[in-house]
């Protein structure tokens, strides 16, 4: 189509007018404007090599044309631009700066005056309406001159504020003062300015002053809440950023009402309260950020199909519900993050249409079902859904054609199947992290390896089998490599890594692979930059070749079968400039000695533990964290000074040796120790004072099983922090300290097996976090009734006073108090843990109590201390009177010896409530009457002792009861039935007679090989898949305990015959004379 007459007129004449119209008229500058930026450009600092504007003015050009400089017609500068220019020095209020009257803009930022006042010659600068000083050095208090700046529009004072480093204030003049004049500010930046104001003071100031302000931004300025009221008289406000100050306040409801507001930053603020869901439905608003307010609580609404939320985090809050199928219509958001919140049930098929979604972070939460697609997340760069409840398989395909992809994370779930390969074969991707599932199968190999860009592949804690793929040592950009606690099977030589050179951080530990050393080339020094190397259970049988690993600081070789002589080299790694060695584990091989001479680093953490090492026990490292000596074979002293080597030390074992001498008061040096362990030695002395005064600080300390003698100090101090006291098996005397009671923490007090003479501690009756308290063989007496002891104990599950002299009736009201040891069948699985005390809980490290207990008549060692063991053991003592009914209560009781005492009246009935019983023993008293028929619905119960009492009558038919043998019955002359061949119709009586007064209370600790018994049961009936079943079925338990308790008894059988006819002391006349 042509074009017509009147167009062609319009192109020839009228156009060329317009454009002529619409170019600029070209600025020539003034002479006393360069000449007062040159004078200005002089006074600096700056590094040439970093400008790209100050560099390039000189006078051979128009100085309104030089880089950063902006003039008006006349030719006067009216903006300067010299934002990251590397300006360093100092600008004081004379600089000709100063004197550019017509100066519109100023832009300053990211430069470095070297903290020095901002100058107050800005005053003069009365035309600025844009004035830009963030993050240039800036310190001290901003000058009330700046109010002067009655023009400015944009106010940007901010700076990144570091904790103990000069910050810009805002105090004398305060807020009020500064802005009091500046009504035409419609932007304000103060982030980082210490303003340390309260809530109504600078909502009263902003207010008052800035009526058409739209961006407020003061976040980390020590600002007070709550939000005053007064904030909604500010209608225009679109962007609210108040991050990192105290506020300590609900949300105000006030701020849902901003209908413009574009950008919520409340991050960091200690919010309280209810989050308001208005404010979800801001017709504008775009930008959403509470995160880090732990106790602000709220739910996510229904979303409308047009909400503009492009950027949502709530991380860190306590967000809870379900998110709904409307989760879907938030097609404009690309950043959100939900992580470390309380949300649950499934992820909605819904999120398939966030398609413009960047980042992605729903870790730590409780979302349950499968994960989604992701297939059309075009723009998806980071993608973490770790430590959910996420469970079944992961389909190759969600993630196939994500070609933006860097980050996966699905770490901490429940997903089961084979390694998807999809994500392998992304160019973009970066990191892999998969650890902690249930992913199964063998690992594929990667297409083109070494062509990938990943730098990070995290398998570990899977059920991985077969090989390690040979593609994976093809994976040059690797600076991660974790496949620890899986199934892999393989033999690698250490060549194998020699191309993973950027590798840092390698960990093979805990699968059935074979690292072989053999080789004469074989060495590490390949990996010039690994600083964490983990190869434990690896079946090293030497130290692998290291000398040359310089950066090397965190070295695990544990589990492994290292023999001979730790070299001296070991000691010597890492200390290149770039650190030193700070972790090193060997413990669990069977190294032998240290090879001398040595000095040891200043290591963070030092693990020897559970070797054949003898000799002098080794030096201490100066500074360690962590040092421990147990389980070995060392026979010296303890130097005397060792405690100075431990001063920031948390945890410090050597038990388990053959060490002997005092213990060092110099060990009281040590004021962050919470773990102190010196058990199983031969320590003679006393126990320092000093020790007990420590407590303040000390969650464990364990002395028992040495020959220490004396009493034990009356110093715990008010502040007890002990959560464990492990005295036992020792010569202590005296009285039980009364400031124990200070321990309100304490959980397990172990006093056993010493000489004390005292009474019932009754003293430590408001001690509700006592759970394991063991008193026996000691020279205690009296009752053990107190007075006020009701509810005491609530945590109670094993309680030893076994061999003493208590007297007197047993209270009633105790049992109903213990209701740790009330908990039904059904709740036993919810309290299936081990009684620990964690310590440097970053690094998850935990102390593991102990604790001997008498069950079915053999005294045995509970390494772990399940929450679900409890054990009521009051033999060999002098009670007397009946058997309380109350004791019918402790529903989740699994053992009861109150054998060797002089009870009397009969067998509670209220006995049968205790379902969960194993073991129950009751011999040599004086109990009479007959044996309650509810005992026989005891199913659990797989060792009786009613022997040596006063019984009659017929013993109860089960088939439980016809597993005990005549032991379980003998010395009862009136009983009958099938176990004592006597018939129930015959005049016959047992003829087995009770054993002597000296004999029932004098009997030596059974010596029982607990290993081989766990061997035999674990040859009858798998010891390691029976422990849940026995948690959780009970018919499970029946089984198991009619047959498993044979083969022990077998073994058991003789010692305990021994057990039952030796005495300790005499007390009182034997049943049945």
């Amino acid at each position: 189509m042509g074009i017509s007459f009147f167009q062609q007129l319009f192109l020839i004449i009228i156009l060329p007018l317009f454009c002529i119209a619409i170019v600029p008229a070209k600025s020539q500058c003034l002479q006393d404007q360069e000449l007062l930026l040159l004078h200005f450009k002089n006074s600096l600092k700056f590094d040439s090599s970093l400008s790209t504007k100050l560099v390039s003015w000189n006078q051979t050009t128009d100085c309104c044309h030089w880089n950063g400089v902006t003039c008006n017609t006349a030719g006067y500068v009216i903006g300067l631009d010299l934002n990251r220019e590397s300006i360093s020095g100092e600008m004081d209020s004379s600089s000709s700066l100063f004197s550019l009257q017509f100066l519109q803009s100023l832009n300053l930022g990211f430069n470095n005056f070297n903290l020095v006042k901002i100058p107050a010659g800005l005053s003069n600068l009365a035309s600025l309406t844009f004035l830009n000083l963030s993050n240039s050095g800036f310190a001290g208090q901003i000058p009330v001159d700046l109010s002067r700046l009655t023009r400015l529009v944009t106010l940007d004072l901010s700076a990144l504020n570091f904790p103990l480093s000069p910050t810009l204030l805002l105090q004398n003049p305060n807020l009020a003062m500064l802005v009091q004049n500046m009504t035409e500010l419609t932007q304000l930046y103060l982030d980082g300015v210490n303003i340390s104001a309260q809530g109504y003071d600078w909502c009263q100031a902003i207010s008052s002053s800035l009526p058409n302000l739209g961006v407020l931004s003061m976040s980390n300025c020590y600002l007070s809440g709550p939000i005053d009221s007064s904030l909604a008289k500010l209608r225009s406000l679109s962007v609210i950023r108040l991050d990192q100050n105290n506020l300590s306040s609900p949300v105000p409801q006030l701020l849902a009402d901003f209908k413009n507001l574009t950008a919520l930053r409340l991050a960091s603020c200690n919010l309280k309260g209810v989050f308001p869901a208005k404010i979800f439905e801001l017709p504008a608003l775009q930008t959403l950020d509470v995160s880090y307010n732990g106790v602000l609580h709220g739910s996510l609404p229904e979303f409308s199909h047009d909400s503009p939320l492009q950027t949502l985090v709530l991380s860190y809050t306590n967000f809870t519900g379900a998110l709904s199928y409307s989760f879907g219509n938030l097609g404009m958001v690309r950043w959100l993050d939900l992580s470390h919140c309380n949300f649950s049930g499934p992820i909605p098929n819904s999120m398939e249409y966030l398609v413009k979604l960047v980042y992605l972070d729903l870790s730590s939460n409780r979302f349950t079902g499968p994960i989604p697609s992701f297939q059309m997340f075009e723009n998806l760069i980071h993608i973490d859904l770790s430590r959910n409840s996420l469970s079944g398989q992961v389909p190759s395909s969600s993630f196939e054609g994500l070609q933006s992809l860097a980050c996966i994370n699905l770490n901490h779930n429940s997903l089961t199947g084979s390694i998807p390969s999809s994500p392998f074969a992304l160019a973009s991707l970066r990191r892999i992290e998969l650890s902690d599932n249930h992913f199964s199968g063998r690992l594929a190999e990667i297409r083109n390896a070494s062509f990938s860009l990943l730098n990070a592949l995290d398998l570990s804690g899977n059920n991985l089998e077969g090989p390690v793929p040979k593609s994976f040592f093809k994976l040059t950009r690797l600076t991660i490599l974790l496949l620890s606690f899986n199934n892999l099977t393989d033999t690698i030589p250490l060549e194998s890594f020699k191309r993973l050179v950027n590798l840092t951080n390698l960990d093979l530990s805990y699968n059935t692979l074979s690292i072989d050393t053999s080789e004469r080339k074989s060495s590490l020094s390949s990996l010039p930059n690994i600083h964490i190397l983990k190869l434990a259970s690896c079946k090293l049988q030497s130290f692998p070749n290291m000398r040359n690993n310089s950066r090397l600081f965190h070295l695990d070789l544990s589990d492994n079968q290292i023999g001979g002589e730790i070299p001296n080299w070991l000691w010597e790694l890492g200390n290149a400039d770039t650190g030193t060695l700070s972790y090193l584990n060997v413990s669990h091989n069977w190294l032998v000695s240290l090879q001398e001479p040595y000095i040891t680093p200043n290591l963070a953490v030092l693990d020897l533990h559970s070797n054949q090492l003898q000799g002098e026990i080794p030096i201490t490292p100066y500074g360690a964290a962590y040092v421990d000596f147990s389980n070995n074979h060392f026979s010296s002293s303890i130097p005397a000074d060792i405690g100075n080597n431990l001063a920031y030390a948390s945890f410090f074992s050597v038990s388990n040796n053959n060490l002997i001498g005092v213990i060092p008061v110099s060990l009281c040096n040590a004021s962050y120790l919470q773990v102190l362990d010196m058990s199983n030695n031969r320590f003679s002395g006393t126990i320092p004072s000093c020790l007990i005064e420590l407590s303040q600080s000390l969650g464990v300390l364990n002395l028992g099983k040495n020959n220490l003698h004396g009493n034990i100090s009356q110093t715990f101090p008010g502040s007890c922090s002990l959560r464990t006291l492990e005295l036992n098996g020792n010569h202590l005397e005296g009285k039980i300290p009364e400031s124990l009671a200070n321990c309100t923490m304490l959980e397990v007090l172990n006093l056993g097996n010493n000489t004390l003479n005292d009474t019932f501690p009754c003293f430590l009756r408001n001690s509700s976090s006592l759970r394991v308290l063991a008193l026996r063989f000691n020279n205690l007496h009296g009752g053990i009734q107190c007075g006020g002891f009701a509810n005491s104990w609530p945590n109670l599950q094993i309680i030893d006073l076994a061999s003493n002299y208590f007297t007197g009736d047993l209270p009633p009201n105790y049992f109903l108090s213990w209701r740790g040891m009330m908990a039904g069948k059904y709740d036993v699985p919810s309290k299936l843990n081990n009684l620990r005390f964690e310590f440097m809980k970053l690094s998850n490290l935990y102390y593991q109590d102990t604790v001997t207990v008498s069950n079915k008549g053999v005294e045995m060692e509970l390494v772990k201390i399940l929450t679900i063991f409890t054990s009521i053991d009051f033999s060999s003592n002098f009670f007397e009177g009946g058997i309380p009914d109350t004791i019918g209560e402790l529903k989740s009781l699994y053992v009861l010896d109150l054998s060797q005492n002089a009870l009397t009246g009969s067998i509670p009935r209220s006995i049968g409530n205790l379902k969960q019983l194993g073991s129950l023993d009751l011999s040599l008293n004086k109990i009479s009457g007959t044996i309650p028929t509810e005992l026989a619905s005891l199913t659990f119960l797989s060792f009786l002792n009613l022997s040596y009492n006063q019984m009659a009558g017929k013993i109860p038919i089960s088939v439980q009861f016809l597993t005990f043998t005549e032991s379980s019955f003998e010395g009862n002359k009136g009983l009958c039935g099938p176990q004592l061949n006597i018939g129930c119709d015959s005049d016959k009586t047992a003829g087995s007679s009770a054993p002597t007064i000296e004999q029932k209370h004098s009997h030596p600790n059974a010596e029982v090989n607990w290993d081989y018994i766990s061997a035999v049961l674990g040859y009858v009936v798998g010891l390691g898949v029976i422990v849940m079943p026995l948690v959780y079925s009970e018919r499970w338990r029946d089984w198991y305990y009619k047959y498993a308790d044979q083969v022990v008894f077998g073994i058991l059988h003789q010692q305990e015959q021994a057990r039952r006819h030796h005495g300790r002391r005499v007390h009182g006349s034997s049943s049945g004379n």
